[in-house]
């Protein structure tokens, strides 16, 4: 394992990116993502898509120069459209205008059209509870989970996040989950790991739950909690896709397939001053986080997020971002 600190893998990702045709501007938002998810230990949403970003700027299936478009649709909706370049930066340039609509109307939704997979949904979320708003983030992926029941993929992963602000300054609470059983990065580092995966995970492709990771791959994974985690990836379909515009699960290839059509996605926000209504936000979230933290090993949802200034990377994946650049 190699030892490498935020500010270089922010700095050969950031390289590796300009190298490859991004505009300096959309280079680092995408590289501070990037940082961001190294730093939490979300491991699948790093330096592992690097190279995929890398590779798409090259074939053209992302654009890391277009300027995304901010209007104010209506008082309290805000859309930027990634005009299929990285979501990063679309949020980036809609993040300011959304914050004002939410201050101004008590509630607001921000919509991110025809953007790149954000990757990580939480890395939006929190942003708006360090300025102080609660928000809700929702996104749609390339189709990998079958109904209950069924065998074919339909919707994506299909990911919910909730970011609210702590009284004093920063994020109070914090959760990023898929709405299917698993991540499917998980079912593709079993297999290159030669190990088989829980029941429970992905069904084959005649739709009978299986351990093989390579069969899980031919076939579905499955949403978590059955018909409930398939509502909710319903509910993140309709709004991710529906409201902002942008594709379907259904028409969007494989996330890191270096060609094809772009990815097209959209996320949805709904961004909220805990201050609308009452005063008394803070001191209702405090209740229940003093009764979560009053039992041993309980926690509240991000309260024990480890944030790490270095980071131990397999030493091919160091070796191979940094010859990105």
């Amino acid at each position: 394992m190699a030892e490498v600190t935020l500010d270089q893998i922010e700095d050969v990702s950031f390289a590796a990116l300009r190298a490859h045709g991004a505009v300096e501007w959309i280079a680092r938002e995408v590289a501070r993502a990037v940082r961001r998810a190294e730093q939490t230990g979300n491991v699948i949403c790093g330096l592992y898509y690097l190279e995929s970003y890398c590779t798409q700027l090259a074939s053209g299936r992302v654009s890391g120069s277009v300027e995304p478009e901010v209007t104010r649709v209506r008082p309290g909706a805000v859309k930027a459209d990634a005009k299929f370049g990285f979501a990063q930066a679309a949020f980036s340039r809609g993040f300011s205008e959304a914050c004002a609509a939410a201050r101004e109307n008590g509630t607001a939704s921000f919509a991110v059209a025809h953007a790149h997979t954000c990757t990580s949904l939480g890395f939006f979320t929190e942003q708006f509870a360090e300025a102080g708003l609660v928000a809700i983030g929702m996104t749609n992926a390339s189709p990998v989970v079958a109904p209950p029941g069924g065998n074919a993929k339909t919707i994506g992963t299909n990911p919910i996040a909730m970011s609210v602000p702590a009284k004093g300054g920063g994020v109070g609470m914090h959760f990023d989950f898929s709405t299917s059983a698993v991540a499917l990065g998980k079912i593709t580092m079993a297999k290159a790991a030669g190990e088989s995966i829980p029941l429970g995970w992905a069904v084959d492709a005649d739709g009978a739950p299986t351990e093989d990771p390579e069969a899980a791959l031919g076939g579905a994974l499955v949403s978590a909690g059955g018909y409930k985690g398939w509502g909710f990836g319903l509910m993140v379909e309709l709004l991710a896709a529906g409201m902002t515009g942008s594709v379907n699960s259904l028409d969007v290839g494989g996330l890191k397939l270096a060609d094809g059509p772009p990815h097209g996605l959209g996320q949805f926000y709904i961004v909220m001053d805990p201050g609308t209504y009452t005063d008394a936000f803070f001191d209702r979230f405090a209740r229940v986080a003093e009764a979560v933290e009053a039992q041993e090993g309980a926690r509240v949802p991000g309260a024990a997020r480890r944030e790490m200034d270095v980071v131990d990377v397999p030493d091919a994946l160091w070796t191979s971002v940094s010859a990105l650049g």
